[in-house]
């Protein structure tokens, strides 16, 4: 059999076409080798652009137009200025031209200079007589670096089950061990997953990097019993037998070793909450309910439409009544009119949520946290959810998120999410992501931005073709961080981008210039520049979240002991035979241990895995970092990762509670009580606390 032909490269007036529309040609699996895009994968990029480049004289009309269009324009449709400088496109303008700036606070100026922060609208008149109207982001120039050092916790919340959650761990037991970690164990912050809606099921994508909606949070979060409204439903018989679901729901979990059921959770929530939903409101609550839909306004209006109506047609909004799949359509107007009581329930919900979710963090800050809660901001949303739908003129059609080959993926990865569409989130002032940040800097002290480096670009996947023939689409990163700085500022939040793997030159420094902080992961810090070692902690960077390991990677116990190689040659993912993975692993692990035992970090290669495991984080403390998370199931001997890169019904991804290292599930009581964990927790205390809450309640949670 021959070998497939390889694809077609651009041809020179598509690469330039390509160019300038932000649409790469070539990338580079490693700095050595570069590449070719696919004369399709760029065709069909541009074509999700609302470019035609079907054929030369296509792309030659194209070319002709988007030269003209560059050349005649006074602004592109977003410009951004740092500080009180006068933004350079601004200075850019030919010399006579007129400015006007109605500014986000209302007020009208006729100079850019000494702007206050915030999103402004600013004309431009030529002396030629060209006009043009842009949108003016001003942003401080960077972000405050976070108060003094802290440690914290890193948790799925979902797996963080207590002996009042209802077989799933919830918004109450993120605010107990918030209140906890912080008064007892000097924690500066707690780091979740994200809490993004779900598409619902059954069966439920248990993935939270998939959600419907990113700017609107999951109601299976809810702590029923702390809804104000629960202690007067009328039907407590209904709400005993409920309470007794729940039960069984938890202690399948706890006692009988069951996966997390969020379907089963969900139900059991839904029908206690249609209970609760029907008790009237008082007067404060309702007012602060009102107050809650006129902020979120019509995007909450979707979010609840989209609910309802999946209720009744499914939720893949590609396969409802044709009519009902515009969100402005008449027949969508009189649908939510129809279902009225259902979006009512499902704007109920989401202000519900949000409720506690703020609770959660003040309670973090009233426990002396400086941060708070870290939460987590997906890359994308599933392609069927509720933002797809109701932003639809945002995004891609026919392309998909994924990432290139590389050395640990030859076959690429296609993520299935849509992406944003560069030219129209300029077009929009990049509107629906600073809506998107308001809503999550309402309750966050920080947030983790997954994927970063898709500020900056992100890989294409046309719709029916491998992550192979994808190619690069370039955002504004200007203007999208100035986007998030301004509203992370605004709030006073701190911003962690998840940027492991290949990242683009120039990115992590750009990065920090803004004070974003990065994250680096103990087993990936190595002199990859040099001699491939193990990097001293004086060579970290300062600027970041030090961790041991994620909820993609092995616990520390299983790297130590080799045992995540074992459970991937149990389910056949190695591309190589299984002793030489494990030699590697090994080799891997000891050069890490003799570089802690060189430093005094361990008394003894041979010394037990707890004392192993302090070593890693006596080591991390070690590092300039100024934020060095403990992922909780380590400080148990957690065995099971909490993802399995490469795997869907294989391995239960996204659905194992906290467990010791025989695979007993442990509660948040246990956690609370764990000699083991109190003992990983006190080698990074001595040095990163100290913010005012160490040492108070040292009795433990009761």
């Amino acid at each position: 059999m021959s070998a497939p032909r390889p694809a077609e490269p651009p041809t020179e007036d598509l690469s330039r076409l390509a160019a300038l529309h932000g649409v790469a040609t070539s990338y580079r699996p490693s700095p050595d080798r570069t590449v070719a895009a696919s004369a399709t994968a760029v065709t069909r990029a541009l074509a999700a652009l609302g470019v035609d480049a079907s054929t030369p004289g296509a792309v030659r009309a194209a070319l002709t137009a988007a030269r003209r269009e560059r050349d005649e324009r006074l602004l592109p449709p977003t410009v951004v200025g740092w500080g009180t400088a006068a933004p350079a496109a601004l200075a850019a303008l030919p010399e006579g031209t007129r400015l006007g700036v109605r500014t986000e606070q209302g007020e009208t100026r006729a100079s850019a200079e000494h702007l206050p922060p915030g999103v402004h609208e600013v004309t431009a008149t030529a002396p030629d007589g060209r006009t043009a109207r842009a949108h003016l982001i001003v942003a401080p120039p960077r972000l405050p670096a976070p108060p003094g050092r802290s440690h914290g916790l890193l948790v799925q919340l979902y797996s963080l089950l207590s002996h009042r959650s209802w077989g799933m761990g919830d918004l109450g037991d993120l605010g107990e061990l918030a209140g906890w970690a912080g008064r007892v164990l000097g924690a500066g912050f707690i780091q979740v997953n994200p809490l993004h809606a779900a598409v619902p099921g059954p069966p439920t994508d248990p993935s939270p990097y998939r959600p419907s909606s990113r700017r609107f949070p999951d109601p299976v979060h809810l702590r029923v019993e702390d809804v104000p409204e629960f202690g007067h439903v009328e039907d407590r018989d209904r709400v005993r037998a409920l309470l007794e679901r729940a039960g069984r729901l938890r202690e399948a979990v706890l006692d009988r070793g069951a996966l997390i059921d969020r379907d089963a959770v969900w139900e059991v929530k839904r029908e206690a909450l249609e209970l609760v939903l029907a008790v009237p409101l008082g007067p404060g609550r309702h007012a602060a309910h009102r107050d809650f839909l006129a902020a979120q306004g019509r995007a909450l209006e979707d979010h609840a439409t989209w609910c309802a109506l999946a209720e009744v047609h499914g939720a893949d909004w590609h396969r409802w009544p044709a009519a009902l799949r515009d969100p402005r359509s008449p027949e969508t107007a009189r649908a939510r009119r129809e279902l009225a009581d259902r979006v009512d329930f499902h704007s109920r919900l989401a202000w519900l949520t949000d409720a506690q979710l703020t609770a959660a963090q003040r309670t973090a800050r009233e426990a002396g946290m400086p941060v708070g809660i870290v939460h987590d901001l997906a890359v994308g949303v599933h392609p069927g959810g509720a933002d797809a739908w109701a932003q639809q003129e945002y995004f891609a059609a026919g392309m998909s998120v994924g990432a290139p080959p590389d050395a640990f993926n030859a076959r690429g990865q296609d993520w299935g999410l849509p992406p944003w569409r560069p030219d129209r989130l300029a077009e929009s002032g990049y509107a629906p992501f600073r809506a998107l940040l308001q809503a999550l800097f309402r309750y966050a002290g920080a947030l983790r931005i997954d994927h970063v480096m898709g500020l900056f670009r992100l890989w294409w996947v046309p719709e029916g073709r491998p992550p192979t023939e994808g190619t690069y689409v370039h955002y504004d990163a200007e203007a999208m961080l100035a986007v998030l700085v301004l509203e992370a500022s605004r709030a006073g939040a701190v911003v962690i981008g998840e940027d492991l793997g290949t990242v683009e030159p120039g990115v992590r420094e750009t990065l920090r210039e803004r004070g974003v902080y990065g994250t680096s992961v103990l087993w990936f810090e190595r002199d990859w520049e040099g001699d491939g070692r193990p990097l001293p902690p004086e060579r970290w960077r300062a600027d970041c979240l030090a961790t041991a390991t994620t909820h993609d990677l092995p616990p520390t116990a299983a790297r130590l002991t080799g045992e995540h190689v074992d459970l991937r040659a149990g389910l056949g993912l190695l591309t190589r035979p299984a002793a030489e993975e494990r030699a590697e692993a090994a080799a891997d692990t000891a050069e890490w241990l003799e570089l802690f035992t060189r430093l005094g970090l361990l008394p003894d290669a041979a010394t037990s895995e707890e004392e192993r495991i302090r070593a890693v984080h006596r080591f991390l403390l070690r590092t300039p970092a100024r934020l060095i998370g403990v992922w909780l199931p380590d400080g148990v001997g957690d065995r099971r990762p909490q993802n399995l890169p490469g795997t869907w019904d294989q391995y239960p991804n996204w659905r194992l509670p906290i467990a010791d290292a025989e695979g007993r599930p442990v509660t948040l009581e246990d956690l609370a009580a764990s000699p083991r964990l109190r003992a990983l927790i006190e080698v990074l205390r001595t040095d990163t606390a100290g913010h005012g809450a160490r040492g108070r309640d040292e009795e433990g949670m009761r």
